[in-house]
């Protein structure tokens, strides 16, 4: 299925008109954005069906793993924000002191504007549609990008939003990178990009002229630290689940094995026993394996397995874009597969010896996106406070995400500013101190000469 590039007359168009509804103020209404979520919540659970269709037919997606990594969370984060919307957008009064007796102080909340949402190809439904949900939280009208690496699921979600919504409020743009291009030239109020941090840097280029703020949820080399005192047998079954959703083509998936030296062939035979266990003794028939996106990225994966030392898995068949789960040893560390996020199902394996070995492993590299420990909890407390990471899971991998009332974001290379539940009203709004000062008394002393100085400054 082809994607038609939406025009550079058609963006402006789109931008100018909802920067106009915008001005009209009828998304300030908290009724209104109630609604607008609502309805939403409807044509989601309208177009459950086709949009998992789209995800098997662009990922070889199942049915089961769409609801629960897409779908489920989309749906989960709208019933968050009804349900608290008003508490989030209600003034909040603030002390105030008393040298600046009568006046009285508060904080409210008013959205940012127009913003944009650009989504990746990995998980195309909510990667696109929760931001969103913080867009019509705040108040916002958006303006959505979702990835021309899965046709289908673009067309069916330009189906819903454009049924869903009148495009003067929300609409959805298509195309390839040009059409980015062509996106970041306008003028926005926010811009939330999910991706690379290498197309995060162009994304904050492009705001930087205009001085708009960005939200990056980039990625990373997500460390999974397993310590000899982790219970091998549930850690193994953790982690090649987390390995195994969406063929390793996760956000925050576990990107490389950084285990203790004395269990290491213990816990490679035992994730070799988990990934047969899930996905059957031939990946490539089960339905619950998803294909590689494109053969670009099938090729890229290929290279790392070519020449390595591959202990469990290692192949792959071109045709259908499949990689079986791979386990690599004795991985050089300046390596391609060792550098780049791999955004895959292979797993490079590293041992250490000390906790500190390991901190001190991963504090070498740029901060990840997410950072998991198997061990006992004084270890994964020390491991934890001596270490930088978006988010973070103690004994599990990926299961964070899900909490949709925890922040989830990077940090350094992996991004910047969170969102899920409250932090996504917050990241689309602007909290806008105020001050009333009643006019019944006017007291003197503030303004010059400033008489009775030593009894104010006593004050200050």
């Amino acid at each position: 299925m082809a994607i038609t590039n939406t025009t550079a007359v058609q963006i402006t168009k789109i931008v100018n008109s909802q920067r106009e509804y915008f001005a009209t103020g009828q998304t300030l209404n908290i009724s209104y954005r109630i609604a607008a979520l609502k309805s939403l919540k409807a044509a989601i659970k309208k177009f459950e069906k086709p949009l998992a269709a789209a995800l098997w037919q662009d990922l070889h997606k199942s049915y089961e793993e769409a609801y629960l990594t897409e779908l489920s969370i989309v749906l989960g984060e709208i019933d968050n924000h009804i349900r608290h919307l008003k508490q989030w957008a209600a003034p909040k009064h603030h002390s105030t002191p008393l040298k600046m007796f009568p006046s009285r102080s508060k904080v409210i909340s008013e959205p940012l504007g127009l913003a944009l949402i650009i989504a990746p190809w990995n998980y195309p439904v909510q990667l696109l549609l929760n931001p969103l949900v913080g867009a019509i939280s705040a108040g916002c009208t958006a303006v959505l990008k979702p990835s021309p690496y899965v046709p289908t699921v673009a067309k069916v979600l330009e189906e819903l939003i454009t049924e869903c919504f009148n495009r003067d409020y929300v609409a959805i743009v298509q195309g390839n990178r040009d059409v980015n291009t062509l996106l970041l030239e306008q003028r926005y109020d926010l811009i939330f990009f999910t991706g690379s941090p290498s197309l995060g840097r162009t994304v904050m280029s492009a705001a930087a002229k205009n001085l708009t703020p960005v939200v990056l949820e980039l990625g990373g080399k997500s460390p999974c630290v397993v310590d000899c005192s982790a219970d091998i047998a549930t850690a193994a079954k953790r982690i090649a689940w987390g390995k195994s959703l969406n063929a390793g083509q996760t956000c925050i998936a576990p990107d490389y094995l950084l285990v203790h030296h004395a269990i290491k062939e213990q816990l490679i035979e035992a994730l070799k026993s988990e990934f047969k266990r899930l996905l059957g003794k031939n990946p490539k028939k089960s339905r619950h394996f998803v294909r590689i996106v494109n053969e670009r990225a099938f090729d890229r994966l290929v290279g790392y397995i070519k020449g390595a030392n591959v202990v469990v898995g290692g192949n792959y068949d071109k045709d259908e874009r499949y990689i079986e789960p791979t386990i690599i040893d004795n991985v050089s560390l300046d390596s391609p597969v060792m550098e780049e996020e791999i955004f895959g199902p292979i797993f490079p394996v590293v041992t250490y010896i000390t906790t500190e070995q390991a901190v001190k492993f991963i504090n070498e590299r740029e901060k990840p996106l997410a950072l998991y420990y198997f061990g006992d909890q004084q270890s994964a407390d020390y491991v934890i406070g001596h270490t930088s990471s978006g988010g973070a899971c103690v004994n599990d991998t990926i299961v964070h995400i899900a909490n949709e009332k925890l922040p989830f974001g990077g940090v350094g290379n992996s991004g910047m500013s969170s969102y899920h539940g409250e932090e996504s009203f917050k990241v689309f709004s602007h909290f806008r101190s105020v001050v009333t000062t009643p006019t019944w008394i006017d007291l003197p002393f503030r303004y010059m000469p400033y008489r009775l100085f030593s009894l104010v400054k006593k004050l200050l």
